[in-house]
């Protein structure tokens, strides 16, 4: 059933929250930039398709056709997204995920955090976008540092609530590094030692 309103309504409702977020994360502009590609028609036009109102429009199409047109096009221009972190390492010639910077995975908190809320209503707790993330596949996808680090701040709201974690958001510097482990190794340059 096609819901132009509905979804428009929902997308629209998270992206205020998102916003809302980042406002408090201390990533204000990121937040009013947030998620601005499921307005365009690559994503839009499937939305309406398959809202559905309790899940996300792409995983209804996904088990339609094995995969989401809108989701492709919505992962390769949101940077909030771990999906957007992969490339070639050119030593193992395979994809793999990367680092995601810091601001983005901020961003991708207030992303989850606020998805948990629209689609849970009244039944949110602030344990919600920990569980959903645990039982979900995303931490084996994403680079290891950051699937640590998105783990520890949803630990966080789970365990100390939205003040606390957002407090410390704020006071993390947006260009600041975390993790231990190396980010794509770049190939020996051959003519450094000539």
């Amino acid at each position: 059933m096609i819901h132009p309103i509905k979804h428009f309504q929902t997308i629209t409702k998270h992206r205020h929250r998102v916003i809302e977020h980042c406002f408090r994360a201390g990533i204000g502009l990121q937040g009013l930039l947030h998620d601005l590609s499921k307005y365009e028609p690559a994503e839009w036009i499937p939305g309406v398709r398959y809202y559905q109102g309790t899940r996300s429009p792409n995983e209804q199409e996904r088990e339609l056709f094995g995969y989401s047109v809108a989701w492709m096009h919505h992962k390769g221009r949101n940077r909030h997204h771990f999906e957007y972190w992969s490339d070639l390492n050119p030593k193992t010639k395979q994809y793999e995920s990367v680092r995601m910077p810091i601001r983005y995975v901020k961003e991708m908190f207030c992303d989850r955090v606020a998805a948990s809320k629209i689609y849970q209503g009244e039944r949110y707790t602030n344990r919600h976008p920990l569980e959903y993330y645990l039982r979900g596949n995303a931490r084996s996808r994403m680079h290891p540092d950051t699937a640590d680090l998105l783990e520890s701040w949803l630990t966080m709201l789970a365990e100390k609530g939205e003040d606390i974690t957002f407090a410390y958001l704020r006071s993390i510097p947006n260009n600041s590094t975390y993790g231990h482990r190396p980010v794509l190794m770049k190939p020996e340059n051959p003519l450094k030692n000539q």
